[in-house]
Parts: structure tokens; sequence; C-alpha cells
């Protein structure tokens, strides 16, 4: 049998005491498209992770054997994971907003004559390696204004321009249409047949019974099958992924709504216009019925969506809602009409990263939650413990802050830090002083403190709105 390009044994991995990989195992052989599947929750991205040295397995109970090119590796960082030739696109798309998107594709490896960045050199690169995913992107441009979907086809762009043996796509054709999927696949062909490797995840079974050779199919945490595409079918995937019996594997389908164009829609957007891409957009949308909007790359789909929804202005047109006219001067005014909105980009507009679960989950309910101004603790908890139930959601404890904001003050604040500055010679204030991030200057945030610039993560003033779906 073939050697694996990439082998992992028996890993497991929890965060906080919250298991996230029980035993795990994945093999994926060279020249092969190798997809991995799951439910939300199921290890993949952490499997992902744990291979590119994001996660290292370094906790009570962690271990596992992880090999590439036969040799037993752990990196201490996706540059690491690079070097050793495995290119990465991560699910949540990993890009420097205010950079163009020719120095994003060659950030860390910038070519160079005489000592000096060769920018004609990056440029004139960069502009063929988007050329071939046949888009008309400006590579001087800066991604902070691509759309989501533009963003994720750059970083596709930077993963495979690297002469990796192993390319990993985590969840990569997630924001793309149908056209740029089937570029991407094209993509993929040609790294096959170039005789390098591909892990494919997607929730999609149509992308991997298009591309794949062979699945791995992982269930909370634990893998439970492996089989090659031809010799399974889709229904045998969804029992794999859910564990439940084939008979038992079914969709309930609601009754659609009448359409004798009788009743009222509930929601009716006529002459919609927010230039430039939004230019006369209107749609019907009855009571029961799930309408779906399509389109091609730029067409308009989200720009239609955030300004029914409040987020960005209209310039002409009426947004009705069971027959009234709606003034939406913002996101706010249009959740007290009892709309909700599910974001493009969940990363930078659904969620506040630096708060905890609890807070993420009822941040839009507060108004409703608060008397006097003050949150009533006990019914948030309540909202919080239902929802965490019925969407599967991982948390060790939903009141707890988020791993983040504890990693940024852990490398701040440790239990004998007073005793070692006084070791060393330094002064309360000097512990102080570097606490706040500010070496030199006394903080009013006190001793310990995480410093904001270095630390935490810029949030989005939209985020209370935009998509919180509850998920972290």
């Amino acid at each position: 049998m073939t050697e694996p390009l990439l082998s992992l044994r028996d890993v497991h991995k929890s965060f906080r005491g919250v298991p996230a990989l029980r035993g795990a195992s994945l093999d994926v052989l060279p020249g092969e498209v190798h997809g991995l599947i799951g439910q939300n929750g199921a290890g993949k991205s952490t499997i992902i992770k744990i291979v590119t040295g994001v996660h290292a397995l370094d906790g009570a109970g962690d271990r596992g054997e992880l090999r590439f090119r036969g040799r037993e590796i752990r990196f201490d960082g996706p540059g690491a994971a690079r070097s050793a030739g495995i290119s990465t696109i991560y699910q949540e798309v990993n890009l420097v907003p205010q950079r163009s998107v020719a120095e994003n594709i060659f950030l860390g490896r910038e070519p160079r004559r005489f000592g000096l960045i060769d920018w004609r050199a990056i440029h004139r690169e960069a502009a063929r390696v988007i050329e071939g995913f046949g888009l008309p992107i400006d590579v001087g441009r800066a991604v902070g204004t691509l759309s989501t979907a533009e963003q994720q086809l750059v970083a596709i762009a930077r993963a495979v321009s690297v002469d990796a043996q192993l390319v990993i796509m985590d969840e990569s054709t997630s924001s793309l249409d149908e056209r740029e999927v089937e570029v991407l696949f094209s993509i993929v062909r040609q790294l096959k047949a170039a005789g390098r490797s591909v892990l494919f995840i997607s929730h999609r079974l149509d992308e991997l019974f298009a591309v794949c050779d062979r699945i791995t199919v992982m269930r909370d945490g634990q893998t439970v099958k492996v089989a090659r595409v031809h010799e399974v079918s889709k229904l045998e995937l969804v029992h794999a992924m859910l564990g439940k019996e084939l008979a038992a594997v079914h969709r309930q389908r609601r009754p659609h709504a009448a359409r004798d164009g009788g009743a009222a829609p509930l929601l009716a957007v006529q002459g919609l216009q927010a230039p430039p891409r939004l230019r006369g957009a209107s749609l019907d949308l009855h009571a029961g019925q799930t309408l779906g909007l399509a389109g091609l790359l730029g067409a308009g789909r989200t720009e239609l969506m955030r300004a029914i929804f409040g987020a960005d202005p209209i310039a002409a047109g009426e947004v009705r809602l069971r027959g009234r006219r709606l003034q939406l001067r913002s996101p706010a005014d249009a959740i007290a009409e009892g709309m909700a909105y599910l974001s493009e980009d969940r990363k930078t507009e659904g969620v506040f990263p630096d708060l905890s679960v609890r807070e993420n989950l009822t941040i839009a309910l507060l108004p409703h939650l608060a008397r006097a101004g003050i949150v009533d603790q006990r019914r948030q908890l309540e909202v919080v413990r239902r929802f965490v139930a019925s969407l599967g959601i991982k948390t060790s404890d939903p009141r707890a802050d988020t791993g983040r904001r504890r990693r940024c003050e852990s490398r701040h604040r440790t239990p004998d830090r007073r005793a070692r500055a006084k070791r060393r010679g330094h002064s309360a204030d000097d512990v102080r002083a570097r606490g706040t991030g500010r070496p030199g200057r006394r903080g009013r945030r006190g001793a310990g403190r995480p410093h904001r610039g270095a630390c935490r993560r810029g949030r989005s003033g939209r985020s209370l709105v935009d998509g919180d779906d509850g998920r972290r």
C-alpha cells in the first residue's frame, strides 16, 4: 500500500475541558483529492489547525501521532507548515485587509532584487495568478475593499501559488457562486495532475463527489467512516455524519404558501436603489415561504439584503412588511420590526470575538432582558442554555470569556508576576505600566489588564445585528 503523504493517528484535543477530537485519524495519499466531511463541531477545522500548527497538542490529555512525508511533525505555526510543503486556505479568510491583492498573495515570500522587494515582479506574478481564475480584479486594490467571495478567491490564489505538496481547502466554496466553484475545481484537478494532494473540506456532497477520490467522515470529534467515492452513496454519508439509521434520514417539508396571487406578501420590496450595485431590485416573500436569491459575483445579492435590513442607505424604492411601509434608518429599526440578518462574513460581522458565548447569544435581546437598565441574568441564562442545547454549541461554560481573551490575558497576567518583578528589581509601577501595554507609564487599566491595541481584535460596529447567529 502507498505510504500516506499526511497521516494522523489517535489524535485527542480539548479546549477548556471540552473535547474537540477524540481519537481522530486521517490519511491523505500522494496525488489524491481527499474529502473531509462532518457536521458543525465534528472536529474538521480543529484537525486542520493541529496539522498546520495553529493549535498544539499541549493540553492535559492532548495526544496523537502526526506524520508528513513519513516523518513525525509538530509545527510551531502556519509558517513552519508552509515551509514544509503544506499550504492552507482556512474557513475564515485570513488576509491583511489594508494591503493590496498582490501583497497578500506574496506576503512573507516577496521576490527581491539587490536586497530590495521587487514590486514589479510581485504585481506581474500576482496578475498572472489572478488571471488564472478568470477574475477582473485589480491586484493593486486593497483586499479590504473586495467582497467576501473575492477575498476567498484571493486566499485560494495565494495558497495554490505556493509550491506545496499538500493544499488544504477548508470550506473554500462557502461564499463562491457556481461559476467560481467550477474555476476552483479546475485548479484542484490541475494540482492532482501535477502530483500534489488536496484535502478538501465541504458540507456540499455534490462537490465531494465531483472532485474527491476518497472521503473521511467525522462525527463528534471521531473518525467514523473512510470510503472511496465510487463505493459509497450520499445517503450513506449522511447516515455516517448524523449517526442515524438510513430510514430515519429524511427531510421534513413544510407546506408551501398559497400561490394564487390573492394573499398579500409578508415582505414586499419594490424598485430598491442603492448605487452602484442596486438599480431597481424587487421581490415578494409570502408567509411560510423560503425565497432563494441567486446571482453571479457582484450581482448585488448581499447589497440587497443589507439594504432591506437597514444596514445600508436606500436612494429610492420602498420596503413593506405586512403591507406597511417601513422607514429603516438602521438595523436596530429592522430588529424592532421582527427581522433578523445572518451576514455573509460571520467572522467580522456576525460575532463579538472578545465577548462570551452568553453575551453573543443575547446581545440583540438585551432590551427585552433588562429592567430599569439592568439585565436579568437568570432570564439571560435560560435563553442561552436553550440555544446551546438546541444548536449543539460546544462550550464548557457559556458565561466564560472566549479563548482568545483568555490567551491574551495569560500573556500579561500570571500569579507570580509581581514576585518575578521584585526579584529583577522592578517596581510595582513598572509592573502596572507593562500591564497597560504602555511602558514607562502608569495606566488607569491597572496591573495585568491586556492592552487592547496589542491583544484584542477590533470590533465591528455592525456585529450587533449583522448575522449574530449564536455560533462561536
